[in-house]
């Protein structure tokens, strides 16, 4: 009998995360949810981009995660699998934090990541 392959969620959240997810949502009527996705830029390479998204796109993948809702882009889908993302809030900033398995590098003032694709739910690709 065969058995299936059961992906994960592409993007879990923690607590915070989805408290605020919720609340930006919430804060804005029309809003069906955050809108997560990536561009190239910056000096490492790519930047996470976040919008609140009022409709899902064909192509969308939905995460519901702790009451949020995230609708992430599908090219962005392969360097986010596994990713983990969190909100933190410190003397100096807040802001959402990712957790990404497919990372392997930052710019020194953490506005943009290096990432690979993921070869499956978070084991990113070797750079041969």
């Amino acid at each position: 009998m065969p058995t299936l392959h059961m992906m994960p969620k592409a993007v879990t959240l923690t607590e915070a995360a989805a408290t605020r997810v919720h609340d930006l949502v919430e804060a804005h009527p029309g809003a069906l949810g955050l809108r997560i996705g990536i561009k190239k830029g910056g000096c490492a390479g790519m930047e996470y981009t976040m919008t609140l998204a009022e409709t899902k796109e064909p192509h969308d993948e939905v995460v519901e995660d702790r009451g949020a809702v995230l609708l992430i882009e599908p090219a962005a889908i392969m360097y986010l699998l596994g990713t983990e993302m969190d909100y933190k809030t410190d003397k100096l900033a807040n802001q959402f934090v990712f957790n990404n398995p497919n990372q392997q590098g930052a710019c020194g003032c953490g506005e943009s990541v290096n990432l690979v694709p993921s070869t499956d739910a978070g084991s990113p690709t070797q750079n041969d």
